[in-house]
């Protein structure tokens, strides 16, 4: 009944059922297990060494990247590792689990992914799909943590409560969530970089390996994502990326928001950063002179559609954030502040809107109009906090013609809106609203009939709008909302609809890695100002100015509200949130240190830019999507790379022009010192910049 092998410090071997919460503890404490200690690998180093691999390799590859490398005039190569994060959502995972009189198994969970654990708790309890319903009403947050790790707790739950009859609860406290559940992959990846003489890529050269904790999880479809987004929004023409999945005695690593993109995204910034200074450009030109340009593709042959949006972003914080007279205050600043430096540097996004499995790209909605002109709707997405409910009851008023307060939406469960896919990949909003929209045209396009015979006008020409529906010519006669549904309801039409959407255009080979597997990309710029301590490496962010592409918004406020959250969320990773597991030798090998806010550093109002200014593009209609909107949860995280390269540059300015800095990830202040220690060093290196190694942590 117990694990053959215990696979990581904190794997469950059993679970114990109690009348209270302090009971099933103190049955939990009474267990004994005896352990045999076996080798172990806690670090990806470790994993890559003793060549222990997970699940299949995978290879992305563009154009001829020896010949241009042979040819390139600058030639750059490095190593570079960096660690996950931890999702620490409010709400840690819970499940309640009861069987009704029928025998039917009730499960409400704090999930992304209602259908799949409606599934997996099915095939534990060895029933059919039908006989589990699984509801979601919210989540106090998820952040890809709940796509996939919250499926196990509900099925412990359906456990209990069909051996006891009764319900049955699953919750677990800080530490034990911080300790079980996976977190977002570290990654270590080596890399070639060649330059033409005018600073642009022409050539990378790269292997991926993630660290997949000690099973599989999500990690094949994250390390993807991250190998395809590891242009950011560069255009490179010789591409080959190799990626690995490396088997740690650690956590099963699982989807956090970015879903292995940032990752990806991450290796080039950090090589730019990097580089720059060896090119004698600086880093902000370097990166302006290699964004994308219209008509040009991806690695993987992706049409980069809008691409001139990303020069719109980065001329819009150009000038709303004045950064080049603020350059050059900074420039005075550091010429008189020998023990302080400051920086502001500028980097971009373009993130892929879809999931990597077409499968997935695909949304049901129930929409029903009452007799008295109340709508209520059901959809297939998750709320965690990030509005999706709100949006969707916009979209639903919207495409009524009623006001929002006429329409109530009910919670997330599988016996309504049945095989959804999981709240992820940014896409809620898209699929969601779309088979939302689908079944309000539906109900809408009966209605028409029902309006016009009572107007007397044609169908075509009926229009509603804010409770009124009414013809096109001003001065006619109206009909209130309420009046055309009681219409309808005595003519006997239907006034309820199933919804349905698909992404279309989608189309991938998941061998090759070549085609089109994103809807659309969003984009991004941000700029961060720094300021640096030269005696502690302590740092303070002075001011960020962001414009993000979020097409026509839904809802701006919460759309503002998202691009602030996921920035800070980035920053957190990308310079606070150090995850640490025990390397010695000894029982605690591969117990995590960081198991709760204690000594896990997250970001706090103290981490909070004294300046925070953020604009949605102007005239970014999306063509294809909801009302012309853009997906907006994952993309602004990767904004934060702008705060990770200002402390980069930050720390070169203690040192010499032309000072090339690695900086480890997470850049914390003790890293920055390091890093900035070295710069002060750099007078005394001789660099021969045609061809450089450089290596990082």
């Amino acid at each position: 009944m117990f694990p053959a092998e215990v696979m990581f410090h904190g794997h469950a071997v059993c679970w114990v059922l109690g009348e209270t919460l302090e009971a099933a503890r103190l049955g939990a404490a009474a267990v004994e297990i005896d352990y045999q200690e076996l080798p172990s690998l806690v670090t990806i180093r470790e994993a890559i060494a003793a060549g222990n691999f997970l699940g299949s390799d995978l290879r992305l590859e563009n154009g001829n990247v020896e010949v241009a490398l042979a040819a390139a005039p600058q030639v750059f190569q490095g190593e570079f590792e960096f660690a996950g994060q931890e999702h620490f959502y409010l709400e840690t995972n819970s499940s309640l689990a009861m069987i009704d009189e029928g025998g039917q198994v009730f499960v409400q969970s704090s999930t992304q992914h209602p259908s799949q654990t409606q599934e997996i708790v099915a095939k534990v309890l060895g029933v059919a799909s039908h006989a589990v319903t699984v509801q979601c009403l919210r989540m106090g947050g998820a952040f890809g943590g709940k796509e996939m790790q919250s499926h196990g707790f509900a099925a412990i739950a359906a456990l209990g409560t069909r051996m006891t009859g009764r319900p049955v609860r699953v919750r677990l406290n800080r530490t034990q969530d911080l300790t079980m559940t996976g977190k977002r992959h570290g990654f270590h990846s080596q890399w070639r970089a060649g330059f033409d003489d005018e600073g642009r890529l022409v050539a990378l050269d790269a292997t991926l390996t993630a660290d997949g904790g000690w099973s599989l999880d999500m990690s094949e479809p994250v390390l993807a994502r991250a190998i395809c987004h590891v242009d950011n929004g560069y255009w490179i023409p010789n591409v080959r990326v190799d990626g690995r999945i490396a088997k740690t005695n650690k956590t099963s690593q699982t989807a956090f928001r970015g879903f292995g993109g940032p990752q990806g995204m991450l290796v080039v910034e950090d090589l730019l950063g990097r580089c720059a200074p060896l090119l004698g450009l600086d880093a902000m030109e370097l990166r302006r002179r290699n964004l994308y340009k219209p008509n040009q593709t991806t690695p993987y042959g992706q049409p980069v559609r809008h691409a001139e949006r990303l020069e719109s972003c980065w001329s819009g914080v150009l000038d709303s954030g004045e950064v080049e007279r603020r350059k050059a205050e900074i420039e005075g600043f550091n010429a008189t502040h020998p023990l302080t430096k400051r920086a502001l540097a500028m980097t971009p996004v373009k993130f892929g809107i879809a999931f990597n499995l077409a499968a997935l790209n695909q949304a049901g909605a129930l929409v029903h109009v009452y007799r008295d002109g109340s709508v209520l709707i059901n959809h297939g997405g998750t709320e965690m906090g990030q509005g999706l409910h709100t949006k969707m009851l916009q979209v639903a008023a919207t495409a009524l013609g009623v006001p929002p307060a006429r329409v109530r939406l009910a919670p997330t469960r599988t016996d309504k809106v049945p095989n959804t896919s999981a709240t992820a990949a940014s896409a809620g909003a898209d699929l969601n609203g779309a088979a939302i929209k689908n079944a309000c045209e539906q109900i809408r396009e009966r209605l028409v009939y029902v309006a016009g015979g009572k107007l007397g006008i044609s169908p075509q020409d009926v229009r509603f709008a804010d409770g009124w529906v009414r013809g096109l010519t001003f001065g006619g006669e109206t009909l209130t909302w309420e009046e055309v549904v009681s219409a309808a309801y005595f003519q006997r039409v239907q006034l309820w609809a199933a919804g349905f959407h698909r992404t279309e255009g989608l189309h991938w080979d998941a061998v090759a890695m070549r085609g089109e597997p994103f809807k659309y990309f969003a984009y991004g710029v941000a700029a961060s100002e720094v300021e640096v301590d030269g005696f502690t490496g302590a740092y303070t962010l002075r001011r960020v100015d962001i414009v993000h592409d979020v097409g026509d918004s839904l809802s701006p406020l919460i759309d503002i509200g998202q691009i602030e959250g996921g920035f800070v969320q980035g920053a957190g990773w990308l310079t606070l949130e150090d995850l640490r597991w025990d390397e010695s030798d000894g029982p605690d090998r591969g117990r995590l240190a960081t198991q709760a806010a204690s000594t896990y550093k997250l970001p706090s109002f103290s981490e909070m830019p004294e300046a925070f200014n953020v604009q949605l593009l102007e005239k970014a209609h999306e063509d294809g999507s909801v009302y012309g909107s853009k997906a907006v949860g994952e993309p602004p995280l990767m904004l934060a790379f702008s705060v990770r390269e200002a402390l980069r540059q930050a720390a070169a300015a203690f040192g010499p022009p032309g000072t090339s800095v690695d900086l480890g990830c997470p850049a914390t202040p003790e890293v920055v010192y390091w890093a900035l220690e070295k710069a002060r060093a750099a007078n005394h290196l001789s660099i021969d910049l045609s061809r450089v190694e450089l290596s990082g942590m």
